[in-house]
């Protein structure tokens, strides 16, 4: 159906019988254009309405303030559950993931020898991964944001039907549905207990602020649940590790899930080095700079100075056209400073630049911390400096091993996996050819990209496909679904 656009010409009449001047033309012009969107579904009433409203009114607003709270707590509950029903949709028909089921065909072999079972069980899960990943690059998130989601919306229906209901109806926040997942999810299998925590977690999730409701769901969990804390105990050993965060302005934070006496004990162990330290004369650092410094100098098996940075590999490797990388000494972690990857442009390290140096796995970091580095290497290792020094950026055929030094140069153009949204390290990934190696392709920089090892095989075992632009190189990617998606730009 078609709607008319509001008429622009409207006349400024007095009603004689109230008395009541009639509205000026700009109110009724503005009436009519509201009119005229909500007509083509463009504006809903209610918008209308508060936009009609004065402003002034506190009370009015906090209405307001409320229902947009409330929509967007049911927007989230939306999202959470669309995503699951997209994954169990692809568990329950994995062909427009994963394409046909080979072992239907009767003529069919698994060259990797498998069993029918095993061929369908690895399908389905190629199928979830492909779905996640789509959902992922569509949505712009993390897969591994994805399958969380996906999981705490799994939690909530099954084990707290009654969270959920209020997520969905907008009366508890998505902290608070995320905190009730994460606790469920570790409670028992048991309907009883379930029943318990998802009745004491609404009416504490009603009254209470995510983190107030943090707390008490906490004490909540621990009342309900009937296993021994010494049993969790040990099941949650399992989950402990460490990892890194990049920060801003060089800096990054190291974080360890650890038991917590050991924790207790390693952070009492750092207290009384920073307190020792704080008593040497011309000592300036405070408590907080001391425990870090001395943190570092302990895990980088530095004796005084602190390293600027860490890494396993035992060599540093530069990717730029006249570019270089220091190579730090070799040594075991308790008698020395660990080898680091860093790209420096060679004009940078001359003083003739202020081009960043690039530290692998991280990114830019300041120009004294880069020369430093660079002063204490012992070797370097040129990756590239111009076309016709011999560096091998292309192989013929004979060679389906990717040689070392085209392994540095890809780490330097492609530093991490070349899957959409994935930040996984360029030294941690299989480096695929494009173009099959039995297909012809050859082991040269524009047929190999790095993949993560779980991306590699989607992009083997799923309908994902991967393909490069002849004209510009750039590569894209498609989804299942027939979407195209651009590869991510160089994160540094």
């Amino acid at each position: 159906m078609d709607f008319p656009a509001p008429p622009r010409d409207r006349s400024h009449p007095t009603d004689a019988w109230s008395g009541i001047p009639w509205p000026e033309g700009d109110e009724l012009q503005s009436d009519a254009d509201s009119a005229w969107a909500v007509a083509l579904g463009l504006l809903d009433d209610g918008d209308t309405a508060e936009h009609d409203s004065s402003p002034a009114d506190p009370a009015l607003l906090l209405e307001r303030l409320e229902d947009r709270a409330a929509a967007r707590h049911r927007a989230a509950a939306a999202e959470y559950d669309l995503i699951l029903r997209v994954l169990q949709s692809a568990a329950d028909d994995p062909e427009p993931w994963a394409g046909p089921d080979p072992t239907l065909d009767a003529l069919w072999h698994d060259p990797r020898g498998r069993t029918v079972a095993a061929v369908r069980r690895d399908r389905l899960d190629m199928a979830e991964r492909a779905a996640v990943a789509e959902i992922a690059v569509r949505l712009r998130l993390a897969e591994q944001t994805v399958r969380t989601r996906a999981a705490q919306a799994a939690v909530l229906r099954e084990r707290c039907p009654q969270v959920w209901t209020a997520f969905a109806d907008g009366r508890v926040s998505e902290r608070h549905a995320i905190e009730t997942a994460r606790l469920a999810a570790t409670l028992p299998a048991d309907r009883a207990t379930w029943q318990a925590f998802d009745t004491g977690a609404r009416d504490r999730a009603l009254r209470l602020s995510p983190a107030r409701f943090a707390t008490s769901a906490r004490v909540l969990r621990e009342r309900v649940h009937a296993e021994s804390v010494e049993t969790r105990h040990q099941r949650a050993r399992a989950d402990r590790g460490v990892w890194m965060t990049a920060e801003l302005d060089g800096m990054a934070t190291l974080t360890a899930f650890l038991p917590a006496d050991r924790a207790a004990a390693a952070m009492t162990h750092l207290d009384r080095t920073a307190r020792h330290l704080a008593i040497a004369e011309g000592e300036d650092r405070t408590l907080a700079q001391l425990r870090a410094d001395a943190f570092a100098d302990l895990l980088a098996g530095a004796g005084t100075a602190s390293v600027a940075a860490a890494d396993p590999p035992s060599t540093a490797d530069a990717g730029t056209e006249g570019a270089g990388t220091a190579a730090a000494p070799r040594r075991t972690p308790a008698s020395g400073t660990p080898s680091v990857i860093i790209t420096i442009p060679a004009l940078t390290l001359l003083g003739a630049d202020n081009a960043p140096a690039t530290l692998d796995g991280y990114g830019p970091i300041d120009l004294d911390t880069a020369r430093r580095l660079a002063g204490e290497a012992t070797s370097w290792i040129r990756v590239l400096t111009h076309p016709v020094t011999g560096t091998p950026l292309a192989l013929d055929r004979t060679t389906y091993r990717v040689p070392t030094a085209l392994r540095r140069w890809l780490g330097v153009t492609s530093p991490t996996c070349a899957f959409p949204g994935c930040g996984r390290s360029a030294r941690d990934c299989d480096l695929d050819h494009l173009r099959a190696w039995s297909e012809g392709g050859a082991t040269d920089d524009d047929n190999l990209d790095p993949e993560c090892r779980h991306h590699h095989r989607m992009r083997h075992e799923t309908r994902w496909a991967a393909s490069r632009d002849p004209d510009t190189g750039d590569l894209a990617w498609t989804t299942p679904l027939g979407a195209h998606v651009d590869a991510d730009p160089p994160p540094f």
